[in-house]
């Protein structure tokens, strides 16, 4: 089954990402525990592959900025990715993206079998490896380690050769107004590819995103067909997507 981090495992990752510099002792005396204890987690983060150990230091194994934002909304983004999962069947071709939410979902399909699943992601890659009911088609491209995935010319055209029934994509930000947008060009070039090779557009994300704009538009609101989100959103906001055509779940 996937990996789950402990709340102290999660706190060490997060005192690391902000100084690698830091001692056992010192993260002990933080955490309030034995550094004993300390040193078995350290050894368990890079076993697992989440921490790398070099020249006295332990070093994430993920960019900064990812971890940052796999630390908002944990169980918002949880919840969402779940409620994802629960609508992709045996025998299923899917497109799942980069975000931190949507990369959760293959976490829940553990006993689902023959699901293909077409990616730039290699935030899957832990899940995927061990569920036998997953085949995996990561696309080529250029790997961006900010959001630990494969952009450019080359991801592109690898989503352009395939047709799926649902691609589950996130956002910077979307409003009725201006659509999904990204706060890279590149990454919304790919967005609108996945999009263009899907039967059905879901998009999952955090109430917080509404409202919010990136630099890039990558499809107006009226081509998704789905939103997964969570109770934070207002019943107000709810209504008006509703309106433009969406089904809306809240988890």
């Amino acid at each position: 089954m996937a990996i789950t981090l402990s709340d102290r495992e999660r706190k060490l990752l997060d005192l690391l990402s902000d100084d690698t510099d830091l001692s056992v002792n010192a993260i002990s005396e933080s955490l309030g525990v034995s550094p004993a204890t300390i040193r078995n987690d350290l050894n368990f983060l890079t076993e697992k592959g989440f921490i790398v150990r070099m020249r006295g230091k332990s070093i994430p194994a993920f960019h900064p900025d990812l971890l940052a934002r796999q630390r908002l909304h944990v169980e918002e983004k949880k919840r969402i990715a779940r409620a994802a999962a629960s609508l992709i069947e045996d025998g299923d071709t899917v497109i799942i993206d980069t975000g931190t939410t949507a990369a959760l979902i293959p976490r829940y399909l553990l006993g689902r079998r023959d699901v293909h699943i077409v990616t730039n992601s290699t935030l899957l890659l832990p899940d995927a490896r061990i569920n036998p009911g997953l085949r995996l088609t990561v696309v080529g491209g250029e790997f961006r380690p900010a959001i630990d995935c494969l952009v450019g010319r080359l991801a592109i055209e690898g989503f352009s050769n395939f047709h799926v029934r649902m691609a589950f994509i996130g956002a910077t930000g979307f409003t009725i107004e201006a659509g999904i947008t990204s706060m890279l060009l590149e990454s919304a070039e790919v967005l609108r590819e996945m999009c263009n090779a899907a039967e059905q557009i879901i998009l999952v994300a955090d109430s917080t995103k509404y409202g919010r704009l990136g630099f890039a538009k990558v499809v107006p609101l009226n081509r998704v067909h789905r939103l997964i989100t969570d109770k934070g959103m207002p019943v107000e906001t709810v209504d008006a997507v509703r309106a433009h055509g969406l089904e809306v779940t809240t988890v």
